[in-house]
């Protein structure tokens, strides 16, 4: 019976398993709850941004704004946020936002472009350490609720930087949350800001005090910091989705897995059964 006896420690370890796996299920569906509810309620304020600036922008103001300013030509020196998760058993999710980081860094460099990397997320810190890449800023203390001020310290630093000429393009790199089941991999350049395109539809007019520019002097740095709050509350959310339908089919698997070694072991458990009654029925027959 040493092959029951394996047979039924390896359902044990399984059944263990799936317990987990079905836990982290549970986790992962209440935190992307949370997370979806906080990228819904970023986007009012992010289209409201969108809506007073590009009613704003005229070519004439933007040649005073060093945030609009655009190079000339392709840019010499570039940064690239990265935004990853701090945590894996989310199937591909972190390897497909460190591919598409890969494939913008390569693709700048190639065309010239001197390429600094700010690292937030331990998946993505890890990869670009391993593969032995200077890394500008890394951070992994962002939890899953980020706020304005987390984003502002991710991207002032950079803003400045760009104002004082030192950068010429600022890109993002990050996970877009369309749904719970599309999160794709998704490339942003936050600066120099591209005003949104003006929609005549839902134009609004607006009395302006002080000024046009004294306000955008005000929005624009509060434009590229709601880009990274939203591109970060969109990560985490894409994250958890991703986790989510990790674990499910982990737990799925877990099932099928287990239906098959019982029917294995029903056989293994029959056959011993058979095995036993016919020595007992041949015992029998050579005492008589």
């Amino acid at each position: 019976m040493a092959k029951g006896r394996e047979l039924k420690s390896r359902i044990k370890s399984v059944e263990n398993t799936r317990k987990i796996t079905r836990t982290m299920e549970m986790v992962a569906t209440s935190k992307m709850k949370r997370a979806q509810d906080r990228v819904v309620a970023a986007r009012p304020y992010a289209s409201a941004l969108a809506d007073v600036i590009s009613s704003l922008y005229s070519p004439d103001l933007a040649e005073r704004f060093p945030l609009l300013r655009q190079p000339a030509g392709k840019p010499k020196r570039a940064a690239v946020l990265l935004l990853t998760g701090n945590r894996g058993l989310a199937g591909a999710f972190n390897a497909n936002v460190i591919k598409e980081a890969r494939a913008l860094i390569a693709d700048l460099e190639a065309g010239g472009t001197e390429v600094e990397l700010h690292a937030i997320g331990k998946k993505g810190l890890g990869y670009f350490r391993y593969l032995g890449r200077n890394i500008a800023v890394s951070r992994t203390d962002l939890g899953d609720r980020p706020t304005s001020k987390d984003a502002a310290d991710l991207v002032d630093k950079v803003m400045a930087d760009f104002a004082a000429g030192t950068l010429d393009a600022v890109y993002l790199a990050f996970a877009k949350f369309n749904s719970a089941l599309s999160t794709p991999p998704t490339t942003q350049q936050v600066l120099p800001v591209t005003p949104p395109k003006r929609d005549v539809k839902t134009q609004h007019d607006y009395l302006l005090f002080p000024s046009a520019e004294a306000i955008l002097t005000a929005l624009l740095p509060a434009y590229v910091r709601n880009a990274v709050y939203r591109a970060l509350v969109e990560t985490i959310a894409g994250f958890y989705s991703a986790q989510r339908t990790a674990m499910k089919n982990a737990t799925d698997n877990a099932s099928d897995m287990l239906k098959i070694l019982g029917r294995t072991y029903n056989r293994a458990r029959q056959a011993q059964i058979t095995q036993e009654i016919a020595e007992i029925v041949g015992g029998a027959a050579a005492l008589e």
